[in-house]
């Protein structure tokens, strides 16, 4: 087990295999309270305007605010995120309204069967005047891009966000263009059974930090929603909370939060674990590992903290690992949540 004991800090190895994959973490886990060459006023304000955030997209996004925690988590990150849900929950007014709140330049790509790569990337057009062809820069180069119903394109649409999602940049017409910073995808998808869907590769699903779904809202959030504005026109009245170069510093301090090497031990423990258990096809990569660290700081951030807590972890694990982890039909868990809890319960923290 792990024992969270402030102001200590051992280092070393601290997990131990135990047989059939039961993992169990048996020394102290020490954090340090602080953080190196960063400014304590900088975090207060940071996390003051955090909650200012999330406050204000929960004025729109009602009853929402674990989804939308996670969605900033994304961003702050610097990572992307994939909405899986049914139509009409709220996919594409949580992207509008943290592109609103965050203060970044929005652009929404319908995606439908006939779109082609060229529609999202851009394309080169002959001028007649200069005698050469022009680069038109399509709707990826914006700071904040919602790809609506991505599975309605065809792979070869769908992979055009590839290169985009992961190096941030874009090659068309031979050449390498950059894309503005920040960039931050959000992409909606419609359940894979419903009609006219393509569902996306491993290597599509793999450039997403985060897979979260929405779910229905609860009685009381639904009856303040039947009786309250509409709301795009509260989106409308938003005032942005950040602005770009917030923003970017506030990426940089999620970076420099702390992680104990007994933390370190932890995350290789639930690697370590995806990768020889029985009811995966394959476990998490050395990019899932980076993606659930990344996500577990961002989080710590978001929480107010200066470090990152085994309880980060755990918060952030299902939506990071989930899409990650193809699950074994004969496994005894058909559903990945179940599989993430599964992860929680083997590799334990006290």
């Amino acid at each position: 087990m792990i024992c969270i004991k402030t102001f200590c800090l051992i280092s070393g190895s601290i997990f131990q295999l135990l047989p059939k994959f039961d993992y169990h973490i048996d020394t102290t886990l020490a954090v340090t309270p602080t953080m190196e060459n960063t400014n304590i006023h900088q975090l207060e304000s940071t996390t003051e305007l955090l909650d200012k955030a999330i406050q204000d997209i929960g004025h729109v996004i009602l009853g929402k605010e674990k989804q939308i925690k996670l969605a900033l988590t994304c961003l702050l990150a610097r990572g992307h995120c994939l909405i899986e849900d049914q139509p009409g929950v709220g996919k594409t007014t949580l992207a509008h309204t943290m592109a609103q709140v965050m203060g970044l330049a929005f652009h929404r790509i319908q995606f439908t069967s006939d779109l082609l790569p060229a529609d999202v990337l851009g394309v080169s057009v002959f001028n007649r005047e200069q005698s050469a062809f022009e680069f038109h820069p399509g709707p990826i180069f914006s700071h904040f891009i919602l790809a609506d119903e991505i599975n309605r394109a065809t792979p070869k649409t769908q992979s055009a966000l590839l290169e985009a999602m992961e190096e941030h940049q874009v090659t068309a017409e031979g050449e390498t263009r950059e894309l503005p910073e920040p960039f931050f995808v959000i992409a909606t998808q419609n359940p894979t059974h419903q009609i006219g869907t393509y569902p996306l590769p491993e290597s599509q699903l793999d450039r997403f930090l985060m897979r979260i779904d929405l779910g229905y809202p609860d009685k009381d959030a639904e009856r303040q929603l039947l009786e309250g504005e509409d709301r795009r026109s509260i989106i409308k009245n938003l005032k942005p909370v950040f602005n770009k170069e917030q923003l970017f510093k506030t990426q940089q301090l999620a970076t420099s939060l702390h992680v104990s090497p007994a933390i370190l031990d932890y995350i290789q423990a639930i690697l370590e674990f995806t990768r020889h258990s029985s009811a995966f096809e394959f476990g998490l990569s050395p990019r899932g590992g980076l993606a659930l660290l990344n996500a577990a700081k961002a989080y710590a951030l978001i929480d107010g903290h200066k470090y990152v807590l085994p309880e980060h972890i755990q918060t952030i694990l299902p939506a990071v690992a989930e899409h990650r982890l193809p699950v074994h039909l004969d496994a005894g868990t058909k559903q990945l949540k179940s599989a993430a809890q599964h992860i929680l319960e083997a590799v334990s923290v006290t």
